[in-house]
């Protein structure tokens, strides 16, 4: 099932996509249920919007083997986690913004997945019952102020700096699923998820143990190999099987 936000005239809804690209909207936001309606639309009739109500937005680095391969790094021995605001966050076919004081401005494709419901202190066995569904993200980042601060959270915040959508797909494998991203259509990223250092379950379980993850809230799992830079007027599009692609402009 495709969970999906959208601005609808002047309101925003969830809603379930279909195979014929019509949305069926649910009465109510999809956290603690989901309720179907048989009031349906195209959905070139709406815009759709990252699909979360974000707190916060977790991120790993260096999760896949093959990026720490690519950047002759040791394997990290748990998970290393940072967080990007929630004004960060814009959905499908938003703009990214090109900072005038950044020099180099970076794409990173990533699978993230959405929380259902309040979680703390959770095992990995019983990830499952706290995710929604998987979504794909693109964690823009200033890379020369990366470099240049001791931490990542001015690199990594900038308005419009997470792009994700274009919507919540509910049953989805986590574990082998290719992602890519192609910038103005040529493939830089190519990888799977079979490449996690980290599985989701390990993850989720290892935030869910320093902080309370609330519904709406977003994870990111890290980026593959490839990663590159953007400029004034790129398209990049990050796709992952199973789910669909996000693509957005840069300005």
């Amino acid at each position: 099932m495709r969970l999906a936000k959208f601005l609808y005239k002047t309101n925003i809804h969830w809603g379930v996509v279909n195979d014929d690209n019509t949305i069926n909207f649910l009465s109510r936001d999809p956290f603690e249920k989901i309720l179907i309606t048989k009031k349906n639309i195209p959905i070139r009739a709406c815009k759709l919007l990252a699909p979360a109500t974000a707190s916060k937005i977790i991120l790993v680095g260096l999760n896949y083997r093959d990026h720490a391969r690519e950047l002759k790094m040791a394997i990290p021995k748990e998970p290393l986690i940072f967080l990007k605001p929630s004004t960060s966050l814009i959905g499908p076919g938003e703009k990214i913004i090109y900072p005038p004081n950044v020099k180099r401005l970076d794409y990173e494709a990533e699978l993230a997945f959405v929380i259902r419901k309040k979680a703390k202190d959770i095992s990995s066995k019983d990830y499952r019952k706290y995710i929604l569904g998987y979504t794909c993200l693109n964690d823009v980042t200033a890379r020369d102020i990366q470099t240049k601060d001791t931490q990542w959270t001015r690199a990594k915040s900038f308005d419009t700096f997470c792009p994700a959508g274009p919507w919540l797909e509910t049953e989805f494998n986590p574990n082998e699923a290719k992602i890519n991203l192609y910038l103005n259509d040529d493939l830089r990223q190519n990888s799977s998820t079979e490449n996690f250092i980290f599985s989701v379950a390990k993850v989720f379980s290892f935030i869910s143990k320093i902080m309370t993850l609330l519904p709406g809230d977003i994870i990111s799992t890290g980026t593959p190999p490839g990663v590159g830079f953007m400029k004034k007027g790129d398209k990049v599009t990050v796709s992952i099987d199973g789910i669909g692609d996000l693509t957005n402009y840069i300005r």
